[in-house]
């Protein structure tokens, strides 16, 4: 986007050359899957200073790295999300692989999606494997409703309900105001996702972004109801406590973006 400023705090350089690791499984956690989220923040709408153009062939290559279950994309134009979930479809060729999209608004333009310089539409996006048989899945998103109205980018959230696995969300908040990032983030877990959960039936949920807070999204996410894994600046995966942290690592994207790739592991708990 025009204008953004890349933030490049001594907190995240520090975490992309550093894993914080949690504990190991437990011997009956080992026996079950876990779930691995990779997000991630593209830059990629070629406005911004720090787009590069190497950001997709980057993020894929991580992904056949860590072969994670959920991408969660940030800054993105809407074409990414196919060619990273065709990257997924081929890590795991024998499962369901769901894709989600959800453009920014664009204030200038009254309602209409804001846009990358390639003409596509700008926002922000998921792709998630769901194992085994294909699930019937819902996709929900939209814009929030407390907006900096200075800033011609109107953030949004999407989520994707697999029934009978999980759900998982994704959002990009506000950078311009922190009081306005912390009502969408309010917003999120404290509106969007227990509606989800009240149409679609409860799943186990983990939301992952860049929330542009730092110490501060702790506050817009109910206390005990979630369990969180951080950058150590700005981007979050935060999950239903019916998981169990088990690792947090960043990783090095080669400069492609301003921010590093955060990848974490969750377990079920039963």
């Amino acid at each position: 986007m025009r204008g953004r400023v890349v933030r490049r705090t001594v907190a995240m350089l520090a975490c992309v050359v550093a894993a914080v690791l949690g504990a190991a499984p437990t011997p009956g956690e080992a026996s079950r899957a876990p779930l691995r989220v990779l997000q991630l923040n593209l830059c990629d709408s070629g406005y911004a200073g720090c787009y590069s153009g190497r950001a997709i062939p980057v993020a894929a290559a991580a992904m056949r790295a860590n072969r994670p279950d959920v991408v969660t994309l940030n800054e993105i134009c809407a074409g990414d999300v196919d060619a990273l979930g065709a990257v997924l479809q081929e890590i795991f060729p024998g499962d369901t692989i769901v894709r989600a999209f959800q453009p920014a608004g664009d204030r200038r333009t009254g309602g209409g999606a804001y846009a990358c310089v390639n003409g596509q539409d700008y926002g922000i996006g998921l792709v998630a494997r769901v194992a085994g048989p294909r699930r019937p899945t819902v996709i929900n998103g939209g814009l929030y409703p407390d907006q900096d109205t200075n800033d011609p980018e109107e953030r949004a959230w999407v989520c994707v309900h697999a029934r009978g696995a999980y759900q998982a969300c994704t959002t990009h908040l506000a950078n311009t105001v922190p009081a306005v990032a912390v009502a969408q983030c309010r917003y999120l877990f404290g509106t969007a996702i227990p509606a989800l959960h009240a149409r679609a039936g409860y799943a186990p949920t983990v939301a992952a972004g860049d929330f542009n807070l730092l110490d501060r999204a702790q506050g817009c996410v109910p206390d005990g109801a979630y369990v969180r894994a951080d950058d150590g600046a700005v981007q979050y995966v935060i999950a239903t406590p019916d998981h169990r942290l088990v690792g947090s690592t960043a990783l090095d994207l080669q400069q492609a973006t301003d921010h590093p790739g955060l990848l974490v592991t969750l377990f079920p708990v039963l």
